[in-house]
């Protein structure tokens, strides 16, 4: 599969990530679909992503994550568990630190993602550091831009800093957090925002899985 701008060695890579994405999701989504998905995850991961031999990894993961979302939201898959959504501006620090937080204290019952309206090249590595502390480690987390389908997936829409970016679909519940960015803040100061994010999480999840 050939992509714009891509080394001619990452081309067997991609046939290689569109053979997979059919194979997963034969039955459900047809080829032309994993096509135009691995496309768009390109497009949308090509100009963020720092370390270009990441990139078919990261194309493929994304890719697979909204071609779940797509089938979950117009009823061709299920969703046996609550899908929460967790927005910020950059996907970099709050979006991550609750999507983290959420799946290590859930206990697998509920399927979380993360978006962000404007996101970034990299996680905030003071975020990662805390997170790490807490014995919520996130290295394979990596930013990426907030799509329809995912809210459109999602039971449960959380946004930090960027709630009008985000698209209504009516019948979702949505919250808006008002938590401090980590963007730029010292050790002391972000591990006080996951705190805070960590007493909101306990709370949505004792509510939700009560």
């Amino acid at each position: 599969m050939e992509l714009t701008g891509q080394p001619p060695e990452h081309a067997i890579l991609y046939r290689r990530v569109v053979a997979d994405l059919i194979d997963r999701f034969r039955g459900v989504v047809g080829e032309d679909e994993v096509r135009a998905a691995v496309r768009e995850a390109h497009a949308a991961l090509v100009g963020r992503t720092r370390v270009m031999n990441f990139l078919p990894v990261l194309v493929e993961r994304y890719a697979k994550e909204q071609l779940m979302a797509q089938t979950q939201a117009d009823g061709r898959a299920s969703k046996p568990l609550p899908e929460l959504l967790f927005v910020c501006v950059h996907n970099a620090g709050r979006s991550q630190i609750a999507a983290a937080l959420a799946r290590h204290l859930s206990g697998g019952r509920v399927n979380v993602r993360s978006a962000g309206s404007a996101p970034v090249g990299e996680i905030n590595p003071v975020v990662a550091q805390v997170l790490a502390e807490r014995g919520v480690p996130i290295p394979d987390a990596y930013p990426k831009p907030l799509t329809d389908r995912v809210v459109r997936a999602a039971d449960v829409i959380v946004t930090m800093g960027c709630g009008d970016e985000c698209p209504f679909v009516p019948g979702k519940r949505y919250e808006d957090w008002a938590v401090a960015d980590p963007n730029g803040a010292d050790l002391a100061t972000v591990r006080r925002i996951t705190d805070d994010i960590q007493v909101r999480i306990t709370g949505l999840l004792a509510e939700l899985l009560h």
